[in-house]
C-alpha cells in the first residue's frame, strides 16, 4: 500500500538537480471534510494544498507559510496556510455557486499572494499575477521572477478529487558550468513530465523515483509528515470578541443570549454566554 501524506526531498549524485514529490489523501480529506466544494473548486484547492507543501519545502525556512489566490472568478479568494514542519490547512470561499475547473474559469484575474512569517526575522510577501492557466504554472513564474531559479512543478488530483499529489524540479547553481546545469535541469524535467496520475497514487515515492529516474542515483531525505490541522481555538475567539466594545456585546447577549463564532477552515463553532464574557463586559 502507498504511503500517503508524506513530502520527499530527493538530489541526484553529481547533477545539478533537485526534487520534492508529495502525496496526500488523508490530511486532505480532513480538510475538505463537511465543505461539499464543488468538485473543480475541491481539485483547485487540493492543487494549492500539494504546491504549498511543494514551496514550503523548497524554500527552506522555519516559520509560517500561506499561499492565497485572489481574483474576481466565482471563488472570493482560495487559501492555504502552514509551517515548515508540513501542517497545513485551507479553504475555498466562493462569491457564487459555480461548476466550474480550472484556475482561469474559477479564479479569474488576480494574483497570487505569498506570505511568509518566519520565527526569526522580518515577514516577507510576494505577489505574483495569475497569468498563467495553471497553479504550477504560477508558481514557476514566481521562481523565475523572485529567486530566479528555474523551477518546475506537476499537480495531481484523482478523479473523486479525495486525492492530492506534486512533484518538483528546480536546477542546483552550484557549478561554474552553467550550461551542464541548464542541461541536467531539462534532462529532469523532462523525465518528470512523463509522471501519470494513476503512478502518483498507488506507488511510493521511492518505486515511483525508481521508475522515472532508475539510470540516475538518487539519494533522498528523510521524508516528512504532512498532516491536518486547523489552529482555531477558544482563546482566540475571545480575543477577537475582546475588540467590541463592552456596551456591543451587552446588546448582542440580551438579543441572542450567547455569542457564537464558527471558524471558517474546520467549521467548529465556539459559544459563549454571559458568564464567560463576565470579563469582557466589566472592561472599561
Amino acid at each position: 500500500m502507498v504511503t500517503t501524506d508524506v513530502l520527499n526531498r530527493y538530489i541526484f549524485d553529481e547533477l545539478h538537480v533537485r526534487g520534492e514529490m508529495v502525496q496526500l489523501t488523508d490530511s486532505f480529506q480532513q480538510m475538505v471534510a463537511n465543505h461539499n466544494y464543488p468538485a473543480g473548486v475541491q481539485a483547485l484547492l487540493g492543487e494549492l494544498v500539494a504546491a504549498t507543501c511543494l514551496l514550503t519545502a523548497t524554500l527552506k525556512f522555519e516559520g509560517e507559510i500561506t499561499v492565497q489566490l485572489q481574483g474576481d472568478g466565482p471563488i472570493g479568494y482560495l487559501a492555504v496556510n502552514g509551517n515548515h514542519k508540513q501542517v497545513m490547512r485551507g479553504i475555498a470561499k466562493l462569491a457564487e455557486d459555480t461548476q466550474a475547473e480550472g484556475l482561469r474559469d474559477l479564479v479569474g484575474k488576480g494574483n497570487m499572494v505569498i506570505t511568509l512569517r518566519p520565527e526569526s526575522g522580518e515577514p516577507y510577501q510576494g505577489i505574483v499575477a495569475l497569468e498563467e492557466d495553471t497553479i504550477a504554472g504560477c508558481l514557476a513564474h514566481y521562481f523565475e521572477v523572485s529567486e530566479q531559479i528555474p523551477t518546475k512543478i506537476w499537480l495531481f488530483s484523482d478523479k473523486l478529487n479525495t486525492k492530492v499529489a506534486g512533484a518538483l524540479v528546480q536546477l542546483l547553481p552550484d557549478g561554474e558550468d552553467k550550461q551542464k546545469q541548464l542541461d541536467d535541469y531539462e534532462h529532469f524535467c523532462q523525465l518528470t513530465e512523463t509522471i501519470k496520475p494513476e503512478e502518483i497514487f498507488s506507488l511510493d515515492a521511492e518505486e515511483l523515483l525508481y521508475r522515472l529516474y532508475h539510470q540516475e542515483k538518487v539519494m533522498m531525505f528523510d521524508p516528512q509528515q504532512v498532516t491536518y490541522q486547523c489552529t482555531c481555538s477558544e482563546q482566540k475567539c475571545l480575543n477577537a470578541i475582546a475588540q467590541i466594545e463592552p456596551a456591543e456585546i451587552k446588546s448582542i447577549l440580551e438579543e441572542q443570549g450567547n455569542i457564537s463564532m464558527t471558524c471558517d477552515y474546520c467549521l467548529t463553532t465556539y459559544t459563549f454566554d454571559e458568564q464567560q464574557l463576565a470579563g469582557l463586559l466589566n472592561a472599561q
